[in-house]
């Protein structure tokens, strides 16, 4: 079988949907309301789906790579955004340099982990 797919959109929950909304919104991605209780996230080509729903052990489990061109300067953008102080239990953690490459981190307000890092290119 040869799947040929034009998308990956995952789902992640969010324990205040509203404040997640607002929390992705500020992040810089564009939102589209599907209704009430989900919405599409969109950056240039890439989705998520973000929907009011929360299960504590999913959730806290979950976890989004965004590989982006620049950890240095996503790490610099996201401190200035001071996202930390604006919602309560987002966190950015430091940049962390592997031997695959680097990467920092920063929890959402519902505790969903995004990795923003980068490869190694050979």
């Amino acid at each position: 079988m040869k799947l040929e797919i034009n998308s990956l959109r995952p789902f992640i929950g969010a324990k205040d949907f509203n404040i997640s909304r607002a929390f992705y919104s500020d992040l810089g991605f564009a939102e589209t309301v599907i209704s009430h209780d989900l919405s599409l996230f969109t950056v240039d080509l890439f989705n998520f789906y973000l929907q009011k729903y929360y299960q504590k052990d999913w959730i806290e489990n979950t976890m989004l790579f965004l590989e982006v061109k620049d950890v240095e300067l996503t790490y610099q953008q996201l401190a200035a955004l001071e996202l930390d102080k604006k919602y309560e239990g987002v966190k950015l953690m430091p940049i962390r340099k592997e031997s695959w490459g680097q990467e920092c981190f920063m929890l959402d307000p519902a505790g969903v982990l995004l990795h923003f890092g980068n490869f190694i290119t050979k």
